[in-house]
């Protein structure tokens, strides 16, 4: 019976428009005929007198009216499947109109026709037509949800009601309950869902064979999703979340669109608003450049520069496809915002002096943010001569470019593996700050500073991605260490910190941006897998294969990478000292006189030139930058040969063994 119904619902919602309409008409005529009868021998009690055909004259007159009356209201116009309240006013003024009407021609015909009749007919057909409207809706609804898969809709404010309306229209979800904090909901009924205590979660899931739930909360803080994700952790289930009130406001979401949780989320920092004093005092009306505006911090940068009014945006990037990406990319924000940018897209590397000064100088730079760097560490420790070349003698190019041609303020991006260094990576970054310090109290004239920070959520090479897709994969998850903790930032609140500390700036300044709490890696592996409905297992290397009893996705312990610490700090030493801005600290750190610091440029350059990795390496651990190796004498397999780099100093790449010829692209 279930199967000839549901065949039949698929035939007729299968049918067309038109056979539709003309299927809603004959129906709504039966349905008035049948009201008409009802309303009848309800008033004469019995069907005897209801027959007379005096008393159908008047109803054979006003039926073509009424249908062709409902159908100049759009009532044919609606869909059935998603009839709503505004389909019953419809209806009922059209109903109203047929029994005026009704009322009116047995009048005039002096017909056998009680004058109660009219009012009973509206009653009963409101009762048949719009019951019968929300009946096939039910029927609709009902067959749609034994395919969809049943959630739990978190969340039983004006979102969730929405959300509730959305899903039931598309099918692509059952929801059969609400979760809401406020007890004063508790028991009541939206759309047909009850609303439960956040305490029988477990519970429903168990009854419903839930797969998912959807948060509703769009207005909620980070801290406050946080604290509901880590509710839901324990129930295995799949979390997926409508977007943020901000993007539903201006138009980059709407209500239906579910997504994954947010990272974010799982950090549950919720980021201070920017002090737009800061964030003009360098860009407002002057001309920016960004080295490796390709990059995954330099193209936030140049997003968020783009939006303070800049005069000119200048984008140094060595990546062809890179600088074409954020060009575009920036133009078409730029449309979108109704934002005055002019671009200046410049194809060149920071090494090159004569094509850097050149730039600074025809575009009368003012500010510039120095993001170019080759960041990946077991990248750098493979490349050691090509990740200090850039890291180190890329900055100093810049930097004395930034001199030369009388900039403003020039800003460091740097790293906290710059602190206590045990990759070259982190070495080759402290040698850039050093540059930086010492340059700075060689002059006034730019005002140097240098702003350091942890891992940046979405940045190339981030393991936010990485576990994503392995989690997509089917697993396994591969974590180095149990132990492994890393700092973590969204990349537009990094990229507006370190506008507003450039501005903060007097000359040689270390800024360390509060990261937060530090999170370990297993933990935040552990909980994405949750909350794409699987339970992880921890597995040892060695120690077999297989998800586990119990478990769905593998977590494989490896080991640590070339260079990698198991923690990250921000400071080198004493304790940061509060500014303005309650994100941003400012360090005072050991620096190096220029005398002392050219003489380990001068011995790092003669090693590069020879390209002598081993050598690099011990230069670096002589000089007083802390640099103490993770793993001594790392070399990729091949007689100690480095592979070389693609020359994006915004982002980093092994190159393809087949586009190398002869060490060069």
């Amino acid at each position: 019976m279930m199967e000839l119904r549901s065949d039949f619902l698929g035939y007729a919602f299968g049918l067309s428009r038109r056979k539709k309409r003309l299927v809603l008409c004959l129906l709504d005529s039966a349905l008035l005929g049948a009201s008409f009868l009802l309303a009848m021998a309800l008033r004469l009690d019995g069907f005897s007198l209801a027959l007379v055909g005096e008393s159908w004259v008047a109803f054979a007159i006003i039926l073509p009216p009424t249908i062709a009356f409902f159908a100049w209201l759009g009532l044919y116009r609606a869909v059935v499947r998603h009839v709503a309240a505004s389909t019953l006013r419809v209806l009922a003024l059209g109903l109203a109109i047929s029994a005026a009407s009704l009322f009116v021609v047995g009048q005039r015909l002096d017909l056998f026709l009680p004058r109660s009749v009219p009012i009973i007919y509206w009653l009963l057909a409101m009762f048949l037509l719009g019951g019968g409207r929300f009946g096939l809706r039910g029927l609709y609804r009902q067959s749609r949800s034994r395919l969809s898969s049943p959630v739990l809709i978190y969340g039983a404010g004006s979102a969730g009601r929405q959300l509730l309306a959305s899903l039931q229209a598309s099918g692509d979800y059952a929801p059969v309950a609400f979760i809401d904090d406020a007890r004063e909901l508790h028991g009541r009924e939206i759309g047909g869902c009850r609303i439960y205590s956040p305490n029988r979660i477990g519970e429903l899931i168990a009854q419903h064979d839930i797969g998912s739930m959807l948060l509703a909360i769009p207005s909620a803080t980070r801290q406050q999703r946080k604290a509901i994700v880590e509710r839901l952790d324990p129930f295995g289930v799949r979390v997926l979340t409508i977007p943020g009130m901000a993007d539903i406001v201006v138009g980059r979401a709407t209500i239906s669109e579910t997504r994954e949780v947010a990272i974010e989320d799982l950090l549950g920092r919720d980021p201070i608003p920017p002090r737009q004093d800061l964030l003009d005092a360098n860009i407002r009306g002057k001309t920016a450049m960004v080295t490796g505006a390709g990059g995954s911090i330099g193209s936030e940068l140049c997003r968020q520069i783009a939006r303070q009014r800049v005069a000119r945006l200048v984008l140094l990037e060595n990546s062809e496809f890179a600088l074409y990406s954020v060009e575009r990319e920036l133009a078409m924000l730029a449309a979108r915002e109704r934002l005055e940018l002019p671009l200046v897209p410049l194809l060149g590397s920071v090494q090159d002096g004569e094509r850097v000064s050149a730039a600074l100088r025809s575009h009368g730079v003012q500010t510039v943010f120095h993001a170019a760097a080759y960041k990946h560490v077991p990248l750098v420790e493979q490349n050691v001569v090509d990740g200090v070349r850039n890291n180190v003698f890329g900055t100093e190019t810049v930097a004395r470019s930034a001199i030369e041609a009388g900039v403003g303020a020039f800003v460091l991006v740097s790293t906290d593996k710059a602190v206590r260094p045990t990759s070259v990576m982190g070495a080759s970054k402290r040698v850039a700050e050093l540059v930086c310090q010492a340059l700075a109290r060689q002059q006034s004239a730019t005002t140097f500073s240098i702003v350091r920070f942890g891992n940046v959520l979405g940045s190339s090479g981030s393991v936010i991605p990485l576990f994503r897709q392995q989690i997509e994969a089917g697993g396994p998850i591969t974590v180095t260490h149990h132990e492994m903790t890393r700092y973590f930032m969204t990349i537009r609140e990094a990229a507006q910190l370190v506008i507003q500390a450039g501005a903060l700036a007097r000359g040689g300044d270390v800024f360390v941006l509060d990261m937060g709490e530090p999170v370990r890696i297993i933990d935040l592996a552990m909980r994405m897998a949750r909350l794409s409905g699987l339970n992880p297992v921890i597995r040892q290397p060695g120690h077999g294969d297989g998800a586990g009893a119990g478990g769905d996705i593998e977590i494989v312990m490896s080991q640590l990478r070339p260079g990698e610490k198991l923690y990250e700090e921000l400071l080198i030493g004493g304790d940061a000292v509060p500014t303005v801005h309650p994100r941003i600290l400012t360090a005072s750190e050991s620096s190096l006189d220029w005398p002392e610091l050219a003489s380990i440029l001068q011995n790092l350059k003669e090693a590069c030139d020879v390209h002598a990795p081993e050598r690099v390496r011990a230069i670096l651990r002589g000089a007083q930058v802390g640099f103490s190796p993770a793993a001594e004498g790392v070399e990729p397999a091949g007689g100690g040969a480095e592979l070389p780099l693609m020359r994006d100093e915004g982002r980093e790449h092994a190159a393809p063994a087949h586009l190398v010829r002869d060490g060069s692209f």
